[in-house]
């Protein structure tokens, strides 16, 4: 599916990175080593190697990922792409300082558990969770995601499946954003930053 999604002409998402991690620049710091999961066409690896860190990004996509290469080459950096999903994906312990998840609600409620756990287990102690998504009324709005209400977050799930980390923001909010034709619109969205303890 994604791989047909990804042949149309020109990025799904566009090649600028969400603006939730724009917004979380700060925490972006040069030579810290970072994990992109899911990452698609690369919008938001590239923008994290444009930083000065250390990317690893995989996604089960050989499209999506040729685009993200085609980007990186672009913009003049270097990522490790890797194709896989998140089965395949090795997920080594204590690996990463940066684990980075944006609209990855492809995850069905019963592959979001382990997923969750093997994001929480491949930070490094200190290191940091960045978590964006969809909120269940996203479905209203009908901007962009999956027509699945039940892969979508809210503030209750991802404080239960992430209190065992220091949980530094968790906002729900409604925005219009225009990040390529696969989003675009007014939207139900839903942040969490999250650092692992150690």
């Amino acid at each position: 599916m994604w791989n047909e999604r990804y042949r149309a002409p020109g990025y799904l998402f566009g090649v600028e990175p969400a603006l939730f991690l724009q917004r979380e620049r700060g925490r972006l710091t040069p030579g810290l080593k970072a994990l992109a999961i899911a990452d698609g066409e690369g919008r938001n690896s590239v923008f994290m190697a444009e930083q000065g860190l250390a990317v690893d990004a995989f996604d089960a996509s050989e499209v999506g990922l040729a685009k993200a290469r085609a980007l990186a080459a672009e913009r003049g950096v270097e990522v490790a792409y890797h194709l896989a999903g998140i089965e395949e994906w090795p997920w080594t312990p204590e690996a990463y300082d940066l684990v980075v998840a944006i609209f990855i609600q492809f995850a069905s409620p019963a592959e979001r558990g382990p997923l969750f756990d093997r994001m929480k287990e491949t930070l490094k102690p200190g290191g940091t969770l960045l978590l964006h998504g969809y909120r269940p009324k996203q479905i209203e709005y009908g901007t962009g995601g999956p027509p699945h209400a039940e892969n979508m977050y809210d503030e209750a799930l991802l404080r239960d499946a992430f209190g065992d980390l220091e949980i530094e923001r968790l906002e729900s909010y409604d925005r219009e954003i225009d990040e390529g034709p696969g989003h675009s619109g007014m939207s139900a969205l839903i942040d969490l930053v999250a650092r692992k303890p150690g």
